[in-house]
């Protein structure tokens, strides 16, 4: 089996977390998040905090770190502890969150007006336009 490097491994619990794979995931403060993965590859479970990603996947955020377990029911021991941890500090924000997840660019089309298929928009029904131009 290849041997990876901790940046390439970081690299694809970014994409797994992104990818709605992490079982948990808690917002801390300065923009950092704790998230417990499962590596689907490999079935062990990790603890991963990292800041936000700024550089849309070019490289790992600063201050990142894992830690590695056999399992993920010992890697949700630790989860807990680090989140207890967090909340004794006062460095939780939020338990459970999806803030900042995902890539932008991949998330599905762009929603440009909110209310384009309503019934006001002359693009939905150009026919009915053409009639009350008509009418005296």
């Amino acid at each position: 089996m290849e041997e990876r490097s901790e940046e390439q491994i970081a690299s694809r619990f970014v994409v797994l977390e992104n990818d709605g794979q992490a079982e948990r995931r808690a917002e801390l403060t300065d923009q950092r998040f704790l998230a417990l993965i499962e590596d689907p590859r490999t079935g062990r479970g990790y603890v991963f905090r990292h800041g936000l990603d700024e550089t849309e996947g070019a490289e790992v955020p600063p201050g990142t770190e894992f830690w590695e377990y056999p399992s993920l029911e010992e890697a949700r021991g630790a989860f807990a502890g680090l989140l207890r941890e967090a909340r004794e500090s006062g460095e939780l924000v939020a338990e459970d969150s999806d803030e900042d997840l995902g890539d932008s660019a991949t998330e599905g089309a762009e929603l440009n007006d909110l209310y384009s298929a309503s019934d006001e928009d002359p693009l939905v029904n150009p026919a009915e336009d053409e009639q009350s131009e008509e009418l005296p």
